[in-house]
């Protein structure tokens, strides 16, 4: 499953550079989270490095777009195989 960012947030802009897919962009009013970019740094950590850095603990897992970890990692290698 994709992360996504809860209204909690309180934009202090140490998620978006942990991010080594890019999936974390600034929203309207908080930071957002691309389910088609994250795969919770699988292919690169072995823990969402966002959730590791986040003060306020406001990066949470998305039901809304379960995916297992297989799918996770091919989500990885097509978005390496894209750049």
């Amino acid at each position: 499953m994709s992360l996504f960012i809860t209204d909690e947030c309180i934009n202090c802009d140490v998620c978006e550079p942990e991010c080594p897919n890019d999936a974390i962009s600034q929203g309207e009013e908080i930071y957002e989270i691309n389910p088609n970019l994250c795969t919770q740094c699988v292919g690169h950590y072995d823990e969402p490095q966002c959730q590791q850095v986040c003060p306020v603990d406001c990066i949470l897992i998305d039901e809304e777009h379960p995916e297992t970890q297989e799918e996770l990692q091919a989500k990885y290698e097509r978005i390496i195989a894209e750049k």
